[in-house]
């Protein structure tokens, strides 16, 4: 079933382990994509991987922490595309694992910038394009982090938990216009920034790391990217048609709440 036949969707992060899934998953329902990340090598990379073409797929390397950036990520795909069905503002950062009081303006800035900022502008730029629509779904990636607090994790959790707040506001300013805003909450899902984090809270010891982290998992093991991108097509598809302002925990039932 091609639920996405001659839909336009960006995907933000595009080039890490949830985002080239989503990407992978959209093409194969026939979504014209819109691949955004600041390694432009690995968009590419992950173009030719997945058999997109001219037609169907535009690269587009950005820093999304940086306003003229996320406006030059939307313009070019409404140049090539000339509309915007979904948007998946994925991109994001784990940041540094340190506690509270070593945290630093440097710090803030980064995981601020890309994970706060980012998803901000994203939705400043395509929320207006999809209002004229009058149609849309956009999908922002949160984390269980923005629904609970973690040691020596306060750029990322509290992070998460701004793109919570923003998600709620643009829900509620997009719902009117039958624009509909969710989130996604993914656990420990199996990507490189788990990797990142295993070692961040564990220096020399990540493989210990991720075995406890497996084990708080009432399901025993880690989730895989795809499981994510499918509950993100879920939300942009028509089969979501009222669904705003929700956040879809995929995380094995590891945080009840």
């Amino acid at each position: 079933m091609a639920r996405f036949e001659d839909k336009v969707v960006i995907v933000t992060g595009a080039a890490g382990g949830i985002g080239k899934e989503v990407v992978r998953k959209l093409a194969g329902e026939q979504a014209k994509v819109v691949l955004v990340d600041l390694n432009e090598d690995a968009i590419k990379t992950v173009q030719a991987e997945l058999g997109l073409t001219e037609k169907n797929s535009l690269a587009v390397k950005a820093d999304v922490s940086k306003e003229e950036n996320v406006k030059n990520y939307v313009d070019k795909a409404m140049s090539k595309f000339g509309r915007i069905d979904g948007f998946v503002n994925n991109a994001g950062v784990e940041g540094p694992a340190k506690p509270l009081e070593e945290v630093t303006e440097k710090d803030f800035d980064f995981v601020y910038g890309i994970n706060v900022k980012g998803v901000l502008f994203g939705l400043k730029y395509v929320l207006p394009i999809m209002k004229a629509q009058k149609s849309g779904a956009i999908v922002n990636t949160s984390s269980v982090a923005g629904l609970i607090g973690s040691p020596s994790m306060v750029l990322y959790n509290s992070s998460k938990h701004a793109v919570m707040g923003i998600n709620k506001v643009a829900a509620l300013e997009a719902a009117a216009f039958n624009v509909r805003v969710n989130t996604v909450n993914p656990g420990v899902i199996n990507t490189k920034m788990m990797r990142n984090i295993e070692e961040n809270v564990a220096p020399g010891a990540a493989e210990a790391a991720k075995a406890a982290y497996n084990d708080a998992v009432p399901m025993k093991r880690y989730g895989e990217p795809q499981e994510v991108a499918n509950v993100i097509a879920f939300l942009l598809s028509d089969e979501a048609s009222y669904v705003s302002s929700s956040s879809y925990t995929i995380d094995g039932a590891l945080y009840n709440v």
